[in-house]
């Protein structure tokens, strides 16, 4: 089997035993890229020379005789809202289109020090506003499995490129579903771990309450892998939660029996797709073929998830996006004869037309007599939702639905419908609300595109979630599944 193929557990095992060099890994995953990457379209920037540097680094030390951690001479790619020290960060925008940060986010940080090999920077939905990858200023993603599908969004390069195999893993974001739902569309594993477990410090912001970095990996040992170097406190993030990080491998028990799953009956009410349903409806045997207790139950304010969603996430996105006014860094007009038109028209031509669509909403949101009508109303029901959880959790050790109510879409089927857009992240948003982790692991094939099953857990409780989902793996073959390129 081609080395770009391969797992990162497969990968270290013959890094460690010398049979391949990290340099060998890393030009196996080039010559894929340049097989595939003019019809997937994942990268916005390709670090060529810094990755062979990072690969010879990391054979020398093998070389040495020193001991190599898993992720190690293994490549690696980065959504391109994550700070890289002297490599372009652009959000897939406009706005940062000559953006060089002078820094690394704390993730890149720590996977350059466990010595990952970077190979690129992927694209997104422009500032990670979008289900699709086709609001990217530069071009839209294609989905693997089929090139004439979105492979969904924000985080969709990172998942295409996993699912491409132009990578061995990469990090993506969530606000509302940007990994899990793309993980689904693209049939790779994506996990969107606790708010606060992994640094945000260096991604640039969003929606801060919501924001979350997570891994896309082909199965979901590997996921517990790059947890184990991604996770953990962080003192440049306030919002890190200062926890003592458990070795996330432990946790890989084929094993089920005794675990209770709850089936919420809102994330199964009409507009899922037949043949997902079906998938799900499978996947639930297949628990309790294993031994695990399946019972249905209600998070009886899902209905509001959406709604809330789309009240906060711009309210803070047009607050965070306020500083992006032509005068510090990116992009400026330089035709304006005075400074208000040079911020107007900064703006107006540096932002696309979804970035605009969310911040007129958000200033809407937040002006003075709506504040206390939407705002706050929708931090109430936000706070419901999480008590829906809560007691939940009290029964339950995971929630089981779909990740998203049907398989990849074609382009342009929803761009010219936001509502229609904003609907294909419904089994997702709530988890981000409530600030809990899920992960979407491949569970079938619906007439040739994958179909993902959204596993969620309480908060910290990505063990579980990991047990869970290993079992799965370890009884089906689904994250075996390639697209044909």
């Amino acid at each position: 089997m081609a080395l770009y193929r391969k797992t990162i557990h497969e990968l270290h095992q013959l890094l460690k035993s010398k049979q391949v060099s990290s340099e060998e890994i890393t030009k196996s995953v080039f010559e894929r890229i340049d097989q595939v990457e003019d019809k997937v379209k994942a990268f916005v920037t390709q670090t060529r020379e810094i990755a062979l540097a990072k690969a010879k680094e990391v054979d020398d030390k093998i070389a040495r005789g020193e001991e190599i951690g898993p992720l190690a001479g293994i490549p690696v790619v980065i959504k391109d809202n994550m700070c890289t020290r002297g490599i372009l960060t652009t959000c897939s925008s406009k706005m940062l289109h000559n953006f060089v940060p002078p820094y690394d986010a704390t993730v890149v940080k720590k996977l350059a020090d466990a010595g990952a090999v970077m190979i690129g920077k992927s694209n997104l939905d422009e500032f990670a506003m979008g289900s699709s990858t086709e609001n990217s200023r530069f071009f839209p993603t294609r989905n693997p499995w089929d090139l004439e599908r979105v492979p969904g969004g924000s985080s969709g390069g990172s998942a295409a490129a996993v699912a491409a195999d132009e990578t061995v893993y990469s990090l993506g974001s969530d606000t509302g579903g940007s990994i899990r739902q793309p993980a689904s569309f693209c049939g790779v594993v994506g996990l969107k771990p606790t708010y606060g477990l992994v640094s945000r410090y260096g991604l640039v912001a969003f929606a801060s309450s919501l924001d979350q970095i997570g891994p896309f990996s082909k199965d979901v040992t590997d996921a517990a892998i790059i947890m184990n170097t991604i996770a953990g406190h962080d003192p440049c993030d306030s919002t890190s939660v200062n926890y003592n990080v458990p070795d996330y491998t432990k946790s890989l028990v084929n094993d089920v029996r005794g675990i209770k799953i709850g089936i919420p009956k809102e994330y199964f009410v009409e507009g899922i797709q037949p043949d997902v349903r079906e998938l799900i409806e499978d996947a639930i045997k297949k628990f309790e073929s294993l031994g695990a207790v399946c019972e249905e139950m209600s998070l009886p304010h899902t209905e509001y998830a959406l709604p809330v969603y789309y009240i906060l996430a711009p309210a803070e996105a047009s607050s965070n996006l306020a500083r992006y006014d032509g005068v510090g860094y990116g992009y400026r007009d330089e035709s304006a004869d005075d400074i208000v038109s040079m911020y107007m028209k900064t703006r107006s031509e540096g932002f696309g037309a979804e970035v605009k669509r969310r911040i007129m909403l958000g200033t809407y949101a937040l002006s003075s007599g709506y504040y206390d009508a939407y705002y706050l109303k929708a931090l109430k029901v936000r706070t419901l939702i999480k008590q829906d959880f809560d007691r939940a959790f009290e029964k339950y050790d995971v929630i089981l639905t779909p990740t998203s109510p049907s398989t990849a879409f074609k382009f342009g089927e929803k761009s010219d419908n936001p509502m229609e857009m904003y609907l294909s992240d419904i089994c997702t948003i709530a988890v981000n609300l409530a600030g809990i982790p899920g992960i979407s692991i491949p569970c079938g094939l619906s007439q040739g595109l994958p179909v993902g099953l959204q596993l969620i857990g309480k908060p910290l409780g990505e063990e579980t979630l990991f047990r869970v989902a290993y079992t799965y793996e370890q009884n089906t073959d689904h994250h075996k599944a390639k697209p044909s390129l």
